[in-house]
């Protein structure tokens, strides 16, 4: 049996109105990276997403982070999480992108779970006891499927989800439970 590699050490960086966040937007806006997200952006909405990334930062509510491989430095995708209610019930919701050089290596597994835990921490602190944590990968994107499923998060169900505005797509519901159990952390971490 082959040995699993060990997983990679990254860092969330909270999202600032730098060179490299904004390009790693355009570098994330390739047809390979938005083929289940509605295509690419213009110009214009990517400066327009990267600000209002920007406009987050200290945000109880949301927050975007960039992904830095810890030994290297090098921005290798993005992560976040915002207030989102989803059938009547108000919770948060997350979303990544990492660069196809850096894909398959287990850098989105570390920073979902990263994620996860900082959503739980802003809830605790904003004391407004949101439950869950959902990604609505699109039923098609096999690799962020599973990426759910090895996160811990629970199937709910297939739904429509509009995303971008305009665009209706079939996604799965995944969840992923923030509160935590008697001696247990609040969310399993990788």
């Amino acid at each position: 049996m082959a040995e699993r590699a060990p997983a990679p050490q990254i860092r969330l960086e909270p999202w600032a109105d730098t060179p490299e966040f904004l390009e790693l937007l355009h570098r994330t806006n390739a047809p390979e990276m938005t083929e289940h997200l509605g295509g690419p952006e213009t110009a214009e909405q990517v400066l327009a997403r990267h600000q209002r990334y920007v406009r987050l930062s200290g945000s109880e509510t949301a927050q975007m982070f960039g992904v830095v491989l810890a030994e290297t430095g090098e921005v290798a995708g993005s992560i976040g999480y915002w207030e989102h209610e989803w059938r009547g019930e108000p919770g948060y919701e997350t979303g990544w992108g990492v660069l196809p050089a850096f894909q398959g290596r287990g850098i989105a597994a570390a920073a979902v779970a990263a994620a996860a835990v900082a959503a739980a921490a802003a809830a605790a602190r904003a004391e407004r006891g949101h439950r869950w944590l959902h990604a609505f990968p699109s039923v098609d994107n096999l690799a962020s499927n599973a990426l759910c499923r090895r996160a811990g998060f629970t199937l709910v169900e297939a739904c429509d989800f509009e995303y971008p505005p305009g665009n209706l797509m079939r996604c799965n519901d995944w969840r992923l439970d923030l509160a935590p159990r008697p001696g247990e952390m609040p969310v399993r971490q990788g």
